[in-house]
């Protein structure tokens, strides 16, 4: 186990992690510019993109480069840096670090060394297109860029179908179409889904409506800028018939018939017909849990 206090006042150097805007500097926390001010270096995905916004800002600390390509060298050298006292201020080129960006691995470099990791707040596109989508707004899943081969993204896909929660995923433009399109195939056309690009920016705009929908609106107009695609949750008693094989214990099969209108009795006998189970073994095993 480990403790992290994050602001004591021992002598070790911190890492803080800020977002940037997604689109609209406005969005950017007084917060996060003074911690890029007071920072020792700033670590930064894109060091050219960055630097925009530290000049918009007045901001002088200097950068150094740190992405999937050189994360590996880089990490070594900041833990270094971080143990002999320096504050070092983690930035992607928008948005939350490490949400489908690098910063994984140095929080992990840190973690394991005890150095203070601190996560400032601020804008991340999943979540600010999840409230404004009209879908639920929880439970929800994250799971960023899906493969972009097709094989394997419909296996992706076929795993995700039956889950409950809102589905959030990040695409870009010349690939929201087709990606669309597998979703249709994968999880049915009537399923409702929203796509929001160009998110905080002059011209954001959302899409909202089914899958079917969608694809055949996106085969007529090819979209510009990011995009953040959000699809509702499987219905779970659907789901549950469509793929037999989910992973569900019977205490939780038969809650979800319930929650859908059955009787204990009824779902208790349709659960036993589901699994080829006998009636008293679902009985035994439903009152069982109850009793714990």
């Amino acid at each position: 186990m480990q403790k992290q206090k994050s602001f004591d006042s021992s002598g070790i150097g911190q890492l803080y992690l800020v977002p940037t805007p997604i689109g609209n500097l406005e969005d950017m926390s007084f917060r996060c510019i003074n911690s890029l001010k007071e920072a020792t270096i700033i670590a930064s995905e894109d060091t050219r993109n960055t630097q925009k916004l530290l000049n918009h800002f007045e901001i002088t600390t200097p950068q150094i480069s740190f992405h999937e390509h050189n994360y590996k060298e880089r990490i070594p050298q900041f833990i270094e840096r971080l143990e002999a006292g320096e504050i070092i201020a983690q930035v992607s080129d928008a948005g939350m670090p490490s949400i489908s960006d690098p910063g994984h691995e140095l929080v992990e470099a840190c973690i394991e060394v005890g150095i203070k990791v601190i996560a400032l707040p601020g804008p991340t596109a999943g979540i600010t297109a999840l409230i404004a989508s009209g879908l639920s707004a929880q439970p929800f899943t994250f799971y960023g860029f899906l493969p972009r081969k097709k094989k394997e993204q419909v296996a992706v896909l076929e795993k995700l179908k039956a889950a409950e929660p809102t589905q959030i995923f990040y695409e870009s433009p010349h690939r929201i179409a087709v990606t669309v399109k597998h979703l249709s195939e994968v999880f049915g056309e009537e399923r409702r889904a929203v796509i929001c690009r160009e998110l905080t920016k002059l011209h954001e705009e959302y899409l909202r409506g089914t899958l079917a929908e969608l694809r055949d609106y996106l085969a007529e107009h090819p979209l510009k800028g990011e995009c953040c695609l959000l699809v509702e949750g499987a219905d779970s008693l659907a789901a549950i018939n469509e793929n037999p094989d989910l992973e569900l214990s019977i205490k939780a099969h038969i809650d979800v018939l319930m929650d859908s209108g059955s009787s204990s009795k009824e779902a208790i006998k349709e659960v036993a017909k589901l699994r080829g189970l006998k009636k008293q073994e679902v009985y035994k095993e439903f009152h069982v849990d109850q009793e714990e």
